[in-house]
């Protein structure tokens, strides 16, 4: 008998009774729950599965013709109940071409011809293929189809050109390239929809199965390579005096200049064979990308992040000689990462290295980050890089489904970015940036887009309303439930949903349920009024009398906030109320307030949660 899951499932079932109202669910998420994929209990189900591939690829950059070509061998493994009669290649880069489908213009140098598919076997057969036709993904139907808990090989030459202009990926300049959805791979296929077959279109972003991937980069003499996963070849690539550079900053604390500008201008850094072939290998990782450059300058250091296994990660960057924010990059790399590690989400980062890397696209891969120099703001470029590197937990050690639920993971990155904000730059600093970048532009705009609900697919939104119900509102959720859990059981709740969907695929019911059963309580009604909801953030004070104060919520959000009094003696006091105070009842609340002295004035202020119209917020005794 597994244990786990019938105690798991008799406490949901404990804490459900009496319970108000059951959450929205699409045909084929009733449908996961039923065929036992996941539990009501916020588990995996007994049933779940996920699908498996490793990835083993040659890869080569000529920096003359901009092509990335390469060779893979894929072992995919259907670990599903399922006969599989078809397989659906993923290449994202596909993007460049144009008759892609895009969430936004491109320019001429955006464009570009796209994948050429030279070879595609699959088991013992050969599929003759013309990428011409294929978007950002493409199903080959199977000659021999692939049964249940059975493996296939499958093996691609290929190759593409790298975008002129850079955003995610491409050319940063003629010699730098930022290399990512670099190979073409296996689609996710899962339990409650199947083959992902969603066009990628710019804006959404990961959607990957959890791989194992071996890789060699090759590259012309004097081009340094940093790459996701472990560097296994440095004396095959690097001159002693780097190697040796390189393999101290795993250990020291402090910041190593691995190789300078001068350096790489002298050519002083890789071994000066024609080409070289730097090899890397990491396992359990949704993703793998790398970065390519003659003439970045490359800083490293280490820190420990696990406090009980003194374990150490990696920090990394590489950057041009005028990106002196980048300068200070392995320094806060080191800090963020500690601190994510011990206080929030307080879970060990889960692997070995994080290299940012100056580009132009603030963009989060795994154990890497493409960030945006700005050198004339600091504070900027550090919160840039924590939001992106706080993405380590959300999409990748978490496995969400990013291009479908982009809550699941923005909406956690910014709530991340504001709370390790606080600790850098003071918590007046961190919320004046949090209400200036994240909420005023929501709250401002009253366009119907805004209040959609964030259950909204992601990939239905679009423009401004995607932005807000991926990043400020859900953020503003998630901190409103941790004011109403408290920081302990708030914690509590959120490494219980961890500990059991890190690595799997976890899907919004899932959050909720592990939530509800982490934090012991029934809290539906929380996630319907935020998740499920076109509401708004609006109080307005509607009456005031010596011993309670009356409150409308115009917008119907279950808000956290502050009451701040003057009374007619002169003497200040404030109240605190948590989003419980709206579990009741939605549009009204009481506050009772043991002091009955007569009030002079008072002040409603939801701090981060700010008021669609504050005017109408405060209170004078006439």
């Amino acid at each position: 008998m597994n244990y786990f899951y019938l105690f798991t499932t008799l406490f949901f079932l404990i804490i459900q009774t009496g319970q108000g109202q059951e959450l929205y669910q699409p045909r084929n998420i009733k449908a996961a729950f039923a065929q036992g994929t996941r539990a009501k209990s916020g588990a995996p189900g007994e049933n779940y599965w996920q699908n498996h591939g490793k990835y083993d690829m040659d890869i080569k950059v000529d920096p003359q013709s901009k092509l990335v070509s390469g060779k893979e061998d894929i072992y995919y493994s259907n670990n599903s109940p399922d006969t599989l009669h078809k397989i659906v290649i993923r290449f994202v880069n596909n993007l460049h071409k144009p008759g892609a489908i895009r969430s936004s213009n491109a320019s001429e140098n955006f464009l570009t011809s796209g994948l050429n598919i030279l070879q595609l076997r699959i088991g013992n057969n050969t599929y003759p293929i013309d990428a011409k036709s294929w978007g950002t993904e493409a199903e080959i139907t199977l000659k021999q189809p692939l049964l249940p808990k059975s493996q296939t090989k499958l093996y691609i030459e290929w190759e593409y050109p790298l975008s002129k202009e850079s955003g995610r990926e491409g050319q940063i300049d003629s010699t730098t390239f930022f290399v990512a959805y670099s190979y073409p791979r296996v689609s996710v296929y899962d339990d409650y929809n199947g083959w992902d077959i969603l066009p990628h279109n710019g804006r959404q972003e990961f959607y990957n199965d959890f791989n194992d991937y071996s890789f060699r980069v090759s590259v012309p003499k004097n081009f340094v390579v940093w790459a996701t996963g472990d560097f296994l070849n440095p004396e095959q690539v690097l001159k002693p005096a780097i190697v040796k550079r390189l393999k101290k900053s795993y250990t020291s604390n402090k910041l190593i200049k691995i190789a300078s500008t001068e350096e790489m201008r002298k050519r002083q850094v890789t071994l000066t064979k024609d080409w070289n072939t730097w090899a890397f290998n990491v396992k359990n990782i949704p993703d793998i990308t790398f970065a390519v450059s003659n003439h970045y300058q490359w800083d490293a250091s280490s820190v420990v992040v696990d406090s009980k296994t003194k374990r150490r990660a990696s920090t990394q960057a590489a950057y041009s000689s005028n990106a002196k924010d980048f300068e200070h990059s392995v320094e806060w790399n080191n800090y963020a990462l500690a601190w994510f590690s011990n206080n929030w989400p307080g879970v060990p980062y889960p692997y070995t290295k994080m290299t940012a890397v100056q580009g132009f696209a603030d963009m989060e891969f795994p154990m890497m980050v493409n960030d945006t120099p700005v050198p004339n703001d600091f504070r900027l470029a550090r919160l840039i890089q924590d939001h992106e590197v706080a993405h380590t937990y959300f999409p990748f050690y978490m496995g969400i489904n990013e291009t479908r639920y982009a809550y699941m993971d923005e909406g956690w990155a910014t709530t991340l970015e504001y709370l390790i904000g606080i600790d850098e730059f003071g918590k007046e600093q961190a919320d004046d940036f949090y209400k200036k970048f994240r909420i005023s532009p929501y709250i401002t705009n009253s366009s119907s887009e805004e209040d959609q609900p964030i259950i909204t697919m992601s990939s239905q939104v679009s423009g401004y309303g995607y932005g807000h119900n991926a990043y400020g509102k859900p953020s503003l959720a998630y901190l409103a439930l941790k004011d109403l859990l408290g920081d302990e059981l708030f914690k509590k709740a959120l490494h219980h949903y961890m500990n059991l969907w890190n690595g799997k695929h976890p899907i919004p019911w899932d959050f909720f349920n592990a939530i509800n059963t982490g934090a012991g309580q029934d809290l539906n009604w929380f996630w319907q009024n935020w998740f499920f909801s076109n509401h708004y953030i609006d109080l307005t004070v509607t009456n005031v009398e010596n011993d309670k104060i009356i409150l409308q919520n115009i917008g119907g959000f279950a808000i956290p906030f502050d009451i701040h009094i003057e009374y007619e003696d002169g003497n200040m006091g404030s109240i605190h109320q948590s989003p419980s105070i709206w579990k009741t009842d939605i549009q009204k609340a009481i506050v009772s307030l043991k002091n009955k002295k007569p009030i002079k004035t008072l002040k409603v202020d939801g701090r981060l949660f700010m008021d669609a119209t504050p005017n109408n917020n405060s209170w004078s005794k006439k």
